[in-house]
């Protein structure tokens, strides 16, 4: 006797691509999270560290640059419509935090 499958209410093709478009989104929004997070944790120590202006300028520039890119991978419909818009808001807001803190820097 085989077990019921279980019922989610979606085809098992669109499952599968939930899972195969959300894992790779997923990756890039923790590579762009640790980006954020190391722009905003390891700043410069003073304001003669010119190296550690350009290194905290340049992380937020790739977590801004991150965000962008899983934006726009998020904006392909067939990923809109697979993984639904809730998706946009863990670029938006690492893209926000970024961007502050790329400005604010001076």
């Amino acid at each position: 006797m085989t077990p019921p499958r279980e019922r989610t209410g979606l085809p098992e093709d669109q499952r599968f691509l939930r899972w195969a478009l959300g894992i790779p989104l997923g990756l890039l929004h923790l590579l762009n999270a640790f980006f954020v997070y190391t722009a905003v944790r390891f700043g410069p120590a003073a304001e003669w560290d010119d190296p550690g202006y350009a290194g905290t300028t340049a992380m937020a520039l790739f977590a801004v640059i991150f965000s962008v890119l899983g934006i726009l991978i998020t904006l392909v419909p067939p990923v809109r419509r697979t993984l639904g818009p809730w998706w946009f808001v863990p670029p938006v807001v690492l893209g926000a935090i970024a961007w502050i803190r790329m400005v604010t820097l001076g």
